[in-house]
């Protein structure tokens, strides 16, 4: 289609010749990845397009690109050899790598390094890069795990001084042990079946297990290991000794590979229950268990309530293997500009489960207790949550934690009847409360905002018989007419919506507004963050702190787009969740901005 080169301070995009095409159309591969990958993989999409083998994601001359690297790699062991011959590495005795000495672990050392270059080459040069026109650039294959279809893709050159450009990844490479060699110290990685390693015996263990059905880890790392394999087979024999990675015990539940999803659930949790009791078995008894777990609840309703498949599973397995938790820690550990947060409801931070062993003096709770404890302990941790400024979309995922702990550090939860409760009816539960709490916000809302929610949650911004407006409109105490003349309803020929943010009034302005509510200064904040950035919002926070007689507005705004995203959230309306959750991002940045133009704000702590 075209060809981009570098211009001055610009891209500039060319035809292409025609002895440009003939050399695409003519490059003849001497080596290629012919191996088939699992087709139901999680997370493939490119099987359902005739892809079958890993080298049908690359371009015949990509082939040759990256093949000519790889031989490179192997043709350096022997120059490699000499030179560090001839540098007296073969009269040391002092062990290098691998368990070996001198010249032979240094030739070794360097051939892996090399490799890793190649590797990390091929994410830049397959038929699933893409152009990123809004930045001019080109994108890579791996800005989500997973292996989606692409239909126009961008070929890199590779020795060309942009992205993929093998030259770049060894440069990258020999940066970070330019780095880990400023302070030497000395770690280890060792490879180990999760379920009877003796790795965390009386250690510390702060660990990151796959998350349900969520990526398929294995299958993606074929990917670089039929690669990694040619280079480095002969320096790790054992490592490499396979075609492909193996899959069968991978703690994941992929349902085609274990039969259907039921065997899949249990393979995960029989899996994950005796690899954490492991864990709780052998960890240092001082101190807890810190597991990772970005995992975001898949909303299941049924006829109890709101669960999730993924997290229930994963928690019963934590509970089964011993541990109780003693909360959740939100980290903020995810880019903002990754590919899989932008434009999408992706967490934005990865929740930590803090676990320690059960006591064997644990009691046993009624569910009643359960609920009582539980309505008491959640709106506290809410609260300091919310005042650490944890994303909308964050928050769900934080609240398991304080109900969990009430759950799993007793021996047991009963159902009136005696029977166990189920880590599926806690969720249930913890849900449950979660919509409490954000509901109970509602009674520091005025009068229109009120009726501007329920509205909302009702309707969206729909339009409706006048009746069911005045409905509502009686049972806030107000009028129709009186939520008309705050500017954010219309009522017109027996009929009445709430006005979309794009629809109020542009020059709007807090100071003059006889009829100021929370529901609209909400909307304009967000407006102006949309259109105009957080100095233009932050501007506008900053009037909204300055009114007179209306010093918790600014606050309530907040608490509001958090009752806002939960019920998008829930109803899948992603666009208008996505507002509401950007809003309380920005909102720290907005309270300093706010504060700069002279305004005292209460600025909110960060997590990080």
């Amino acid at each position: 289609m075209a060809i981009v080169a570098e211009g001055i301070r610009e891209r500039v995009y060319l035809n292409p010749s025609h002895e440009q095409e003939d050399i695409a159309k003519n490059a003849q591969p001497f080596w290629k990845p012919d191996v088939e990958f699992f087709q139901q993989a999680l997370g493939f999409r490119v099987g359902n397009y005739g892809m079958t083998r890993w080298s049908d994601l690359f371009t015949d001359r990509q082939l040759v690109a990256l093949a000519t690297f790889s031989d490179i790699v192997q043709e350096t062991q022997a120059r490699v050899w000499e030179d560090a011959s001839s540098a007296g590495y073969s009269n040391d005795e002092t062990p290098l790598f691998n368990g070996g000495v001198g010249a032979a672990a240094y030739r070794d050392s360097v051939v892996m390094y090399l490799s890793f270059s190649v590797s990390k080459a091929l994410d830049r040069n397959t038929t699933l890069c893409t152009w990123e026109h809004r930045m001019d650039r080109m994108g890579h294959t791996f800005q989500r795990q997973c292996l989606p279809m692409t239909w126009d893709y961008v070929e890199t050159n590779p020795i060309g001084g942009a992205g993929g450009d093998i030259y770049g990844t060894a440069h990258s490479l020999c940066e970070v042990l330019d780095k880990l060699f400023e302070k030497p110290s000395q770690g280890t990685a060792a490879q180990f079946d999760a379920q009877s390693q003796d790795l965390s015996n009386f250690r510390i263990v702060s660990t990151d297990p796959p998350y349900y059905d969520n990526i398929g880890y294995a299958d993606l790392s074929d990917f670089f290991y039929v690669w990694l394999r040619r280079s480095l087979r002969a320096v790790f024999p054992d490592l490499f000794a396979t075609l492909t990675v193996p899959k069968a015990e991978e703690l994941v539940a992929t349902a085609y590979r274990h039969g259907g999803k039921d065997n899949a659930e249990d393979f995960f949790l029989c899996g994950m229950t005796q690899a954490m009791q492991r864990i709780a078995e052998q960890s240092h008894p001082a101190f807890p268990v810190t597991i990772y777990y970005a995992f975001k609840q898949s909303e299941m309703k049924t006829a109890a309530g709101t669960a999730s498949t993924g997290w229930e599973t994963f928690l019963a397995a934590v509970i089964n293997a011993g541990f109780a938790l003693d909360g959740t820690w939100p980290i903020r550990t995810e880019l903002a500009n990754r590919m899989r947060g932008m434009d999408s409801n992706a967490l934005a931070t990865s929740v930590v489960l803090v676990c320690h062993r059960r006591l064997d003096s644990a009691l046993t709770l009624s569910r009643n207790e359960f609920r009582r404890q539980l309505r008491q302990e959640l709106p506290r941790a809410l609260k300091e949550l919310e005042r650490a400024n944890i994303a909308p979309v964050d928050l769900a995922q934080a609240a398991i934690g304080p109900g969990m702990a009430i759950y799993s550090s007793a021996k047991a939860v009963l159902n009136p009847d005696d029977s166990p409760m189920s880590v599926r009816e806690a969720l249930i539960e913890i849900n449950a409360a979660l919509d409490d709490y954000l509901s109970q916000q509602e009674g520091d809302l005025d009068a229109d905002s009120r009726f501007a929610l329920t509205f909302f949650e009702s309707f969206g911004y729909t339009e409706r018989d006048f009746g069911d407006a005045e409905g509502l409109a009686k049972a806030r105490n107000v009028s129709v007419a009186g939520v008309a003349q705050s500017g954010i309803l219309r009522a017109v020929a027996g009929k009445a919506w709430l006005l979309r943010r794009e629809q109020l009034d542009v020059d709007w302005d807090p100071s003059r507004d006889e009829r100021l509510c929370v529901w609209e200064a909400t909307q304009h904040l967000i407006r102006r963050l949309e259109e105009g950035g957080e100095a233009n919002a932050a501007e506008l926070l900053a009037q909204l702190r300055a009114l007179p007689g209306h010093g918790e507005l600014a606050d309530n705004c907040r608490a509001l787009a958090y009752r806002l995203y939960n019920h998008c959230e829930k109803t899948k309306q992603a666009e208008e969740a996505r507002a509401y959750n950007g809003l309380v991002i920005a909102w720290p940045e907005l309270e300093r901005l706010a504060a700069a133009q002279g305004i005292e704000t209460a600025v909110q702590a960060s997590l990080i």
